[in-house]
């Protein structure tokens, strides 16, 4: 398996990563990506594949809390063109960023602490207008356009894509149980007891829904919930075109985007397990009860993806990437039982999606 990686050729596809969120070199807001790139053999040219620690525009951390800023922002509009003309495609992993008490510290126990880079940048939306005016391919995933990105920049973001984020983002925690779950945000914990009376009385898993105004909105397995963990439902178109399950568990951060189904399709739908108490509560709040977990630009040769959630960061090794057939023992890598794994999301549903788009794109290049 190894000896075939090694001997398979190399497929040339120019990718612009864009990812503003990564603590140390794992690259864990990109590992996914690259497991697929390593594991195609897609190369930025002839000789070079993808290294995770270098390849890609954004936050680089160094030794001893020291780091390097290598984003769009640095481009030149002639700069950016050039990049426009070379890349195959742009791939907006995480543009959430990193805070001063977060690098500084190594805490997070505040929403914002001062922010030391993110947010989708002027110069990140003229890359994309431009890779937009030359029907290259795009594909942007959850917090692309959430906070600490502009309202100004985000309005045009969404005008250009007919989608809109709703203010809110989510998560599924197995816990709500401050006793039991230590990696409860304290800032979301603080938030909820100060509007609540200073009570927070949770105690089963549930589905904590956060806005952009720090309002939280709480779903609890049996009160809200006939099952608290949130699903992912694909249509039989893409589960034909993409090779997705028709459904699977996802139990991490994912944003509410309301679409414009006249311009894009959507290809799957997150499935929440909602009773009569968790309709009534996210209808207070004007949160839709359903919305697109894969959305993409409707035409026939798509050239626009987004994902509404972190589907990139999944805990990965990217050893197995260079084992040609290996998705034949992805049965190994995962324990479904586990309710908090993600590992099956990755080799189920991530895997032959990005596969599938990648391989497309591909064609097209060559027809």
């Amino acid at each position: 398996m190894l000896l075939c990686w090694f001997v398979s050729p190399k497929q040339k596809l120019v990718i612009a990563i864009v990812d503003k969120t990564v603590l140390d070199q794992k690259g864990q807001e990109h590992i996914s990506l690259n497991w697929i790139l390593n594991h195609h053999k897609y190369a930025k040219n002839k000789t070079e594949g993808y290294k995770i620690e270098r390849d890609y525009y954004g936050f680089f951390p160094k030794d001893d809390e020291q780091f390097s800023i290598r984003g769009l922002e640095r481009f030149s509009p002639s700069q950016l063109a050039k990049l426009s003309e070379d890349a195959d495609l742009a791939y907006f992993t995480d543009t959430y960023g990193i805070y001063n008490k977060e690098w500084y510290q190594q805490k997070n126990d505040q929403r914002s602490s001062g922010i030391l880079y993110g947010g989708l940048s002027n110069r990140d939306l003229a890359f994309i207008k431009l890779m937009k005016d030359k029907k290259k391919l795009i594909i942007t995933e959850f917090n692309t356009i959430g906070s600490p990105t502009s309202p100004e920049i985000r309005t045009q973001f969404e005008s250009l894509f007919g989608m809109k984020w709703s203010g809110w983002t989510a998560r599924y925690f197995n816990s709500l149980d401050t006793n039991i779950n230590k990696e409860l945000p304290v800032w979301m914990v603080k938030n909820y007891k100060a509007i609540n009376k200073n009570r927070w009385p949770f105690k089963k898993s549930g589905i904590v829904f956060v806005s952009e105004l720090d309002q939280i909105v709480i779903l609890e397995d049996s009160t809200h919930l006939a099952h608290s963990m949130p699903y992912i439902l694909s249509t039989p178109s893409a589960q034909h075109q993409f090779g997705l399950p028709e459904k699977i568990k996802y139990p991490f951060w994912f944003d509410v985007i309301i679409p414009n189904e006249k311009i894009n399709i959507i290809d799957a739908k997150f499935n929440l397990s909602l009773n009569a108490s968790g309709i009534a509560a996210l209808k207070k709040f004007g949160i839709p009860p359903s919305f697109p977990a894969v959305l993409r630009q409707n035409a026939a040769s798509p050239k626009f993806y987004y994902f509404s959630g972190d589907f990139c960061d999944n805990p990965i090794s990217l050893t197995t990437s260079y084992f040609k057939g290996i998705s034949f023992f992805k049965f190994l890598f995962y324990d479904t039982e586990d309710p908090m794994e993600r590992n099956s999301f990755f080799w189920n549903f991530y895997k032959p999606l990005i596969t599938n788009i990648l391989k497309t794109e591909q064609m097209n290049q060559r027809n």
